[in-house]
């Protein structure tokens, strides 16, 4: 059975993002530019599903249950001229929990607990702050998601879930996808054990 293509939307910017604020379980609303972000990639997204030969209105669209990426989705559909609230939930997508981290800058966790931020900054992997989640538990849960996909998928969700995939698939390393920028407004598409990025 052929695997299923993923085209993949990290949620556009909120002011935390702007202001280089961890926000993990948090559900801190898209700012202006992170709307327009989410209208840019819709027509990205547009234009790739036309050249793939792929009918819109007959895939599936699924997004993480935080605010961002609802809101960022249901800009997509609206772009794209389908019924906005057409889309599933699934938790498994949610962004990986900074647990005491969040709401803090990097300084700020640093701050809080330097010893945890030494060991994280070693290994960004397997170390969660203080009632945090690691990148290999959702790296576990990505995998899950995916194995689960019967069919070509949207999806909306986050710059951590989006690198725990690419591990999860054997397209990064562990030590890479830690220190990779998912850029908004963009699409990834995983297709056959690839990844491509269209800006």
């Amino acid at each position: 059975m052929p695997v299923p293509t993923i085209y993949y939307l990290r949620h556009g910017e909120t002011e935390w993002n702007l202001l280089g604020r961890l926000q993990g379980a948090r559900d801190i609303p898209l700012n202006a530019r992170g709307r327009a972000q989410a209208v840019q990639a819709a027509g990205i997204l547009a234009g790739l599903l036309k050249r793939d030969g792929r009918n819109k209105a007959a895939l599936p669209y699924v997004s993480s249950p935080l605010g961002r990426a609802r809101s960022t989705m249901e800009l997509v559909r609206g772009k794209l001229e389908l019924p906005v609230a057409d889309y599933s939930l699934d938790d498994r997508l949610r962004e990986i929990g900074y647990g005491s981290w969040e709401g803090l800058t990097l300084a700020e966790s640093e701050a809080s607990d330097p010893d945890v931020y030494a060991r994280r900054l070693a290994d960004k992997w397997t170390v969660a702050p203080k009632d945090g989640e690691t990148y290999a538990a959702v790296q576990l849960r990505m995998l899950d998601w995916y194995e689960s996909l019967l069919v070509d998928t949207v999806a909306v969700a986050h710059g951590g879930t989006a690198r725990a995939l690419m591990v999860a698939l054997g397209i990064e390393t562990p030590a890479s996808a830690a220190e990779l920028y998912i850029e908004q407004g963009t699409v990834y598409v995983f297709r056959d054990g690839r990844l491509e990025k269209y800006s």
